[in-house]
């Protein structure tokens, strides 16, 4: 090739740049120079897997049940990422406090003994418990069944009611680590009943062959001492923002919808309930 002169060719170098500048970029082609999307920010979500129906086992060995996909749901609306960590019931509180994850969603009480340790969101649903026992055992209150053994979950609301109520009764209150072992000794005669959430003992064991021989006894239990005002997200004190984040994000799901559907695909077997409470 000929040589141009150099004033040629810094004209034309020129020229070369000034064309790349104005050149309109294909929209259609990717382009290195694009914003990275966002990753979302985890949010560590403490479970308990052994409370069918709100947070258990499913057949391939994963966690599922309504507290899980109400959890993944409330993460999508505010735009975060569940995780979650599987806990052992009487450590969840200290698990919390030890910062080893960020909230608890696993069907946790709102109630005072615990509001003297963390913080709670805004209820995201209300039920009653009740208690089970033998369809050979009558039932007439608590002295009526003096020296029967009760199973109850440690550091449950379940068992600071037996505690209050039956053991004073002369009823042998027996704890256990998860509810579902509870179910394990009744089903082998090591105890007589249970004290539960209405629900959860409903899909957990009444509805099921082992439970066959059980029903549920005496009145609804629901007093605020015990049972508190329904079931909130746990989380430490001075987590102001996650807690306003999380509470517009469960108004959020109740307006949109979401919160229904979740509700009806666990509980509409039960009469269309809403467990959400009045």
């Amino acid at each position: 090739m000929k040589n141009l002169p150099s004033r040629a060719l810094s004209l034309a170098a020129l020229a070369l740049m000034l064309a790349a500048c104005n050149k309109q970029p294909d929209a259609s082609a990717p382009s290195s120079l694009a914003a990275p999307v966002a990753k979302l920010p985890e949010l560590r979500v403490a479970i308990d897997p052994t409370y069918e129906p709100f947070t258990y086992k499913g057949a391939d060995g994963k966690a599922t049940g309504f507290d899980v996909d109400f959890a993944d749901a409330l993460c999508a609306q505010i735009q975060r990422k569940c995780v979650f960590e599987e806990q052992v019931w009487d450590s969840m509180i200290p698990g919390l406090m030890a910062r080893k994850y960020d909230v608890i969603i696993s069907s946790m009480g709102i109630t005072e003994a615990r509001l003297a340790q963390i913080d709670f969101s805004d209820r995201y649903y209300k039920t009653y418990s009740r208690m089970v026992l033998k369809k050979s055992v009558n039932y007439d209150g608590p002295a009526s069944i003096k020296g029967k053994r009760i199973g109850v979950g440690k550091a449950t609301i379940q068992e600071k009611w037996a505690l209050g109520e039956l053991k004073s009764a002369g009823v042998k209150v027996v704890s256990y680590d998860a509810q579902d072992q509870v179910y394990l000794d009744l089903r082998a005669g090591r105890i007589d009943g249970t004290v539960a959430d209405f629900i959860e003992v409903t899909g957990g064991f009444l509805s099921k062959p082992e439970g066959q021989d059980y029903q549920l006894v005496g009145p609804e239990l629901e007093d605020p001492k015990y049972f508190g005002i329904g079931v909130g997200i746990g989380l430490r004190k001075g987590d102001t923002a996650l807690k306003d984040t999380l509470n517009a994000g469960i108004q959020a799901l109740r307006a949109n919808g979401v919160y229904k559907t979740i509700n009806d695909k666990y509980f509409a077997k039960y009469g269309n309930l809403d467990v959400y409470g009045k």
